[in-house]
């Protein structure tokens, strides 16, 4: 990689992390070419370490965009500490290249999955539908709730994301639903770790993957200095296409679940293996998926983490075979 000169001046000018960004200044952003996202990452990253006097670590979960953002911290700050949360929902060639990369802490949560789900809930739909349909169920009178009526004032004034009264199909079910897995399995580990260290988090989140990292980089920047819980998010004007040519480019190792990085026909790259990791048996966004999708498919290529996914509760598995037939998401 070609050296960049840092200077106090080049982060004086480059400010623009301290506004409020729009939907045309990322779009503007994304179109950069990667030698560029990679010179103004790298300033945000140093930025962000020098005014925290080094106080930082890179939150790594072994998957592409972690790897890449690895990486470019520590072409920066050397010896910087990556932290990777070992929630056991990961695929276990993540688990295996972790354990090959130097200078790593394991944390794990207080919790495991099937506890997380016992006491709060499966986490499927979307995060906005799980949340919402915990909190009206646990208060009916709630303004939450009111979302679920036909007759609310969110449906007929506002619609759109307030309209919550098509899922009461689901609301109305007995399977357990919530969007707490994130906070119990990683948040809060994450949050004690910090607490416990003085150390801040640098992060491989993407504006592109949700509308809700869009709208808090459109608030905050790559670097939230300001926030409670000062972080940085030096990728958010990345793209996937992004992330796999840096990999290609700078030859990065990265977790073999991937399968290998090629370009199609029209110069595009992608994964042979899995195009995405994350937590193995989460269920945000299935029903979006196009077949196979990510549960057929992990039947193919994990036939065990598949099984246990599926098998009945009382048999000690996670039930999900159930949950997802009752939404309508084929498993095999």
């Amino acid at each position: 990689m070609a050296s960049v000169e840092w200077s106090w001046s080049t982060i004086s000018e480059d400010k623009a992390t301290e506004r409020k960004y729009t939907p045309e200044d990322l779009k503007t952003m994304q179109e950069w070419p990667l030698e560029r996202k990679i010179q103004v990452s790298q300033t945000r990253i140093l930025e962000f370490g020098m005014k925290l006097g080094g106080k930082i670590y890179v939150s790594f979960s072994g998957g592409k965009d972690s790897t890449v953002l690895l990486d470019l911290v520590r072409r920066v700050f050397p010896d910087a500490l990556a932290v990777f949360l070992d929630t056991g929902l990961e695929f276990p060639e993540i688990r295996e290249f972790v354990k090959t990369v130097e200078n790593v802490e394991w944390l794990k949560p207080d919790m495991n999955f099937r506890k997380v789900i016992e006491k709060y809930g499966y986490p499927i739909i979307s995060k906005e539908v799980a949340q919402k349909i915990y909190e009206a169920r646990r208060n009916p009178n709630s303004v939450v709730a009111k979302r679920f009526r036909e007759d609310s004032e969110y449906t007929t004034k506002y619609g759109g994301r307030y309209q919550m009264a098509k899922w009461n199909w689901l609301k109305d079910s007995d399977i357990p639903i919530s969007s707490l897995c994130c906070d119990v399995m990683k948040k809060r580990p994450a949050k004690k770790f910090e607490r416990r260290t003085g150390l801040h988090p640098i992060t491989g989140v993407m504006a592109c993957e949700s509308a809700l990292r869009k709208s808090t980089w459109y608030k905050n920047g790559c670097n939230a200095f300001d926030s409670r819980r000062p972080k940085s998010a030096p990728l958010s004007f990345w793209t996937e296409q992004d992330i796999l040519e840096y990999i290609k480019r700078f030859e990065l190792r990265y977790a073999s679940v991937y399968g290998e990085i090629i370009q199609d026909g029209f110069g595009r790259y992608y994964t042979t293996g899995r195009d995405r990791t994350g937590c193995v048996f989460c269920g945000f966004g299935i029903r979006t998926e196009h077949e196979p999708n990510r549960f057929q498919r992990l039947k193919q290529t994990h036939p065990q983490l598949w099984d246990y996914c599926m098998r009945p509760w009382d048999r000690g598995g996670l039930d999900m075979k159930r949950v997802l037939d009752y939404i309508h998401v084929k498993t095999e």
